[in-house]
């Protein structure tokens, strides 16, 4: 087994407020290994973009990570005091989001937001950093990148001005990348091509990403494992394949089967009743049960741990008895 690049262990964060202390994360567990990619997929409001924040060190205020410990490489980075941090993101953890006009700045040329980051992290001289700033516009696929490199971020297209915040998340040569809904924005063609970005990146530089999505269609194509997240726990986590394939919880079934099929005639697509919970009224037991079709008692009262099922984990109790039995 390869070790971990990134590991988080019992993750929680929470939102206190004047009523009462939210918990938006609750013993959110995984890791990442070098040149892995891991997608983290659910409905909105599930915790994915919460949980790359917290890695990242970019919780907004009041929220704050409550227990658990996110490890880099063996060493520990969630209480890290502010100014280490910073040297970390961008360094050593890159970060992609999901709209690529809130990441640069109007106001200066891609050249300058790139130069500014190499010679920050990498100390290199404004020259070596204009000559580094220019093969990362080539490598991200950006045309005549050397004649571009001193445009303003208004002056290329939507896909083009992702490949440039790409372009900035591995100015600093991480190791690990945080890409929030980087496609969402785009359309389907643009999608693939930076899907495709994505995945030469961690095969050629070793790199480990961890990608949060909403469209399992993304998942498929790009990922090595998935962890389907709901309600800020961790349902199911496994090989992308079997995930997809043959899920082992009953909302990672909703979720597949809501994906219509190219050869299926019905009328109607398939959907999950009622809705993700809100933070203040999250049930007792399984966070799920009140949507599943499966529920038994157990599960209104109980919250289930993940068991393995198979090469995936799923935190569900309709394996707890196959467990059982295997014991």
């Amino acid at each position: 087994m390869t070790t971990p690049l990134l590991e988080v262990r019992h993750l929680r964060v929470e939102f206190p407020t004047r009523r009462g202390t939210l918990l938006a994360l609750d013993d959110i567990s995984f890791d990442i290994a070098p040149g892995e990619i891991l997608g983290v997929v659910g409905e909105s409001g599930a915790g994915k973009s919460l949980t790359g924040a917290a890695i990242i060190g970019l919780l907004d205020p009041p929220g704050r990570i409550a227990g658990g410990e996110i490890l880099l490489e063996g060493r520990r980075i969630d209480n890290l005091p502010y100014e280490q941090m910073r040297k970390i993101r961008g360094r050593q953890i890159g970060a992609i989001f999901q709209d690529p006009l809130t990441s640069l700045n109007p106001l200066y040329t891609v050249g300058r937001q790139l130069m500014e980051t190499i010679t920050t992290h990498l100390g290199l001289s404004d020259a070596q950093a204009r000559k580094r700033a220019i093969e990362l516009l080539d490598q991200t696929g950006i045309p005549a990148a050397a004649a571009r490199i001193d445009q303003y971020p208004h002056q290329f297209s939507g896909g083009m001005r992702q490949r440039v915040v790409i372009a900035l998340a591995l100015a600093g040569q991480p190791k690990l990348i945080v890409a929030d809904e980087p496609t969402t924005a785009l359309d389907v063609s643009i999608q693939a091509q930076i899907i495709a970005l994505l995945k030469s990146i961690c095969k050629e530089q070793g790199a480990a990403v961890m990608l949060v999505t909403h469209d399992m269609g993304v998942i498929a194509e790009t990922c090595d494992r998935v962890a389907v997240l709901y309600a800020g726990r961790v349902t199911e986590i496994g090989p992308v394949h079997d995930v997809i394939h043959s899920p082992a919880h009953p909302y990672t079934v909703g979720l597949m089967g809501a994906i219509p099929s190219m050869d299926d005639d019905r009328e109607r697509l398939l959907q999950i009743d009622g809705a993700m919970p809100r933070l203040n009224a999250i049930p007792q037991g399984c966070a799920y049960n009140p949507r599943c079709p499966q529920a038994f008692d157990r599960c209104r009262v109980e919250r289930p741990d993940l068991i393995t099922v198979g090469s995936t984990r799923a935190a569900c109790w309709l394996h707890a008895a196959q467990t059982e039995v295997a014991r």
